[in-house]
């Protein structure tokens, strides 16, 4: 009986061995036929394939130096229009929001108590006047009798004080008339600068004193009009730089997008001090504002030209790229890319100037740089939208893109 089992296990074993043999030399035989390479060399060379790309030429010409910054429209001059005189607001001739010349009739106070008291100074006038000159008849009397010793000295004297009392009176006189014409003028309440009225902050038959504090009305001036932005401490020397030059900083203003022109200006003054708390200095720009585009107090953005480079090789912003070892970009040249080190200069709006590493009309690559190394192949791909990754089957398991690392 242990007998015929020894047998069959041996049989079973051998049974097995026997599969093991025909599977191994099964996968042998398969494997030996089989064209193509491993697996992980396949994904390998599909990822070093030709990388899609699309490029920009650098170009040479002139270039724009300069500054951006935030900035708010501020009037030259704003004015709050108060009454100089005591009384009840008569009449009121302005529209809020209306423009005005400079002496524009805005509003009347009651003239009538002022027009009283200018006709008291001016009967006081007239009464010290008529007194004048019978003193001074008598002056002429008592000099004829003093030549002919028939006063004393001191009679004509006193006759002479009395004479320059009543012209000193007559002086006082005088100015209590212009006085009272001058409080007179000024229930006439005038627009004391051309411009813009606010809204109207008093009624008709309300009494107005010099003490207002909000006063009738404001006035803004519209044109010229200025606009208040600052900049980095460590941009003034450029600024000074260029205002020392003698040349006119062309300034421009733009809505709070950045996108559109509201204005073009100059610039007309820098302060005197930089702010300690922020680190800035505050620059003003005149704007002849002819179309009312810059409101007073608006937000805009600010462009400050410094100067113009001739001859500046340009790129897109786009195209730089940054790395521990400094900016770079890629260049095309026999359909293949290769890093190159640039210098950058200033910026102006989506263009950078280089300085040094770039001539005019080299082709740098501008988007698909994520697979790019140094000697890469491309292929260039025309047209606006983004380019296509490159033909490449998805990486299995082993697999790995063989693009580089940035440097």
């Amino acid at each position: 009986m242990s007998e015929t089992r020894s047998a069959l296990f041996s049989r079973a074993r051998l049974i097995w061995v026997v599969v093991l043999v025909v599977v191994l030399g099964g996968l042998w035989y398969l494997l030996s036929r089989s064209p193509s390479a491993p697996v992980g060399m396949m994904s390998r060379s599909a990822w070093d394939g030709p990388v899609a790309v699309r490029t920009a030429n650098a170009e040479a010409g002139e270039l724009s130096v300069q500054i951006k910054a935030i900035g708010t429209v501020t009037p030259l001059n704003t004015v709050t229009v108060r009454s100089r005189v005591e009384g009840e607001l008569a009449r009121v001739l302005f529209e809020e929001g209306q423009e005005v010349e400079k002496g524009t009739l805005l509003a009347e106070i009651d003239p009538s108590s002022y027009r009283v008291q200018l006709a008291q100074a001016e009967g006081q006038y007239q009464q010290n006047q008529a007194e004048l000159a019978g003193a001074e008849q008598d002056l002429a009397l008592y000099r004829d009798l003093y030549e002919q010793d028939s006063i004393a000295r001191q009679q004509l004297t006193q006759q002479e004080a009395l004479v320059n009392q009543l012209r000193g009176a007559m002086k006082a006189n005088q100015a209590q008339i212009d006085s009272a014409r001058l409080q007179l003028a000024w229930t006439r309440i005038e627009a004391p600068i051309t411009g813009r009225l606010g809204l109207r902050n008093v009624d008709p038959g309300n009494l107005v004193s010099t003490g207002d504090t909000e006063g009738l009305v404001t006035i803004t001036q519209m044109r010229p009009i200025s606009v208040v932005f600052t900049i980095p401490e460590g941009q003034l020397n450029a600024v000074r730089s260029a205002v020392a030059a003698g040349k006119p900083m062309p300034v421009e203003a733009l809505d709070r997008n950045g996108e559109t022109v509201l204005a073009s200006g100059r610039l007309t003054t820098l302060d005197n001090q930089i702010d300690t708390a922020t680190g800035t200095l505050r620059l003003r720009a005149e704007f002849e504002n002819d179309d009312n585009s810059l409101f007073p107090n608006q937000f805009v953005n600010v462009r400050l030209q410094l100067r113009t480079l001739p001859d500046a090789v340009t790129i897109p912003a786009d195209a730089v790229q940054y790395g521990s070892r400094g900016t770079y970009v890629y260049v095309l040249r026999d359909n293949k890319a290769y890093l190159r080190p640039i210098m950058l200069g200033p910026v102006d709006g989506e263009r950078i100037a280089v300085s040094e590493g770039l001539a005019d009309g080299e082709p740098v690559v501008l988007e698909g740089m994520e697979r790019l190394r140094d000697g890469r192949d491309v292929v260039v791909i025309e047209g606006d939208s983004a380019p296509p990754e490159a033909a490449a089957p998805t990486p299995r398991p082993g697999g790995r893109p063989g693009g580089g690392a940035r440097p």
